[in-house]
């Protein structure tokens, strides 16, 4: 059996220098998770194939909301477990949350996957987390009140549902978690939607807004033409048009961060 263990720590001390203002993040918003990664793999020395984006799948019960974006607040819960309910825990927990700059994102690691014991998530816990400035959660437990979720404008991307609650409360908070396969530490920058999420390191913030930007606006001058403006083309010339623009947009991507970028 797992013991209970209550863990906090200064705000201060997890919280990574924040790079991109609260317009920046609203600016992020308006791109789905997808644009974010075509302009965070041109400025990233990281694996695109491997870091950053989760590996396992995740559904999106709110998909009609959009992307969302935000500072991560980490959660460990166990809700089989009845040992974990302790009416103190939820204070400390509280008090975690409400010290944290918004806007944030709950990232929830539930230790009874792939078990499913009881939601992490449902009506009353999504109008208390909005209220402290979260405007979502990842958790790859189970959420329940989908409606009632959306009803108070706080996103869930989770594995699936659940009708009850079991014993869920805080376990442990402000620490490192294992969610859809990656770690997550708190205060990650995250940009999530139905596509998945991804995590946005501090060394790779700074361009990513130009970055995204140059990579959608490269798609739409060459290959998103090249593929639609075919009208009357014998096959032969809408292959042509296609390598061309393929080339084309390579092109742009190499003057601009001297890589090819996707095509």
């Amino acid at each position: 059996m797992r013991t209970f263990q209550v863990v906090v720590m200064s705000a201060i001390d997890t919280q990574q220098q924040q790079i991109l203002s609260y317009a920046d993040l609203l600016k992020m918003k308006r791109w789905n998770t997808p644009t974010i990664y075509n302009g965070w793999e041109q400025v990233t020395r990281r694996s695109p194939a491997r870091d950053c984006v989760n590996a396992e799948l995740t559904t999106d019960y709110m998909p009609q909301m959009g992307p969302m974006v935000g500072y991560a607040v980490t959660l460990v819960v166990e809700p089989s477990n009845k040992a974990h309910v302790k009416s103190e825990s939820w204070t400390s927990y509280w008090q975690y949350v409400a010290s944290l700059p918004a806007p944030k994102i709950v990232v929830v690691q539930d230790l009874d996957k792939p078990e499913v014991s009881g939601a992490c998530w449902g009506e009353v816990l999504a109008n208390c987390h909005r209220a402290l400035g979260c405007v979502g959660t990842i958790t790859d437990g189970t959420v329940r009140d989908v409606d009632e979720m959306t009803n108070a404008g706080f996103k869930a991307i989770s594995r699936g549902l659940s009708v009850g609650h079991a014993h869920l409360c805080p376990m442990r908070w402000n620490v490192g978690v294992n969610v859809f396969g990656k770690r997550v530490q708190p205060n990650d920058l995250i940009h999530a939607d139905k596509h998945g999420f991804i995590i946005l390191p501090a060394d790779d913030q700074p361009g990513l807004l130009d970055a995204l930007k140059f990579m959608d606006d490269n798609e739409c001058e060459t290959v998103i033409p090249g593929a639609r403006q075919t009208f009357g083309l014998h096959v032969n010339e809408i292959l042509a048009q296609f390598n061309t623009a393929r080339e084309q947009f390579a092109q742009n991507t190499q003057a601009r961060f001297n890589r090819r970028g996707e095509w």
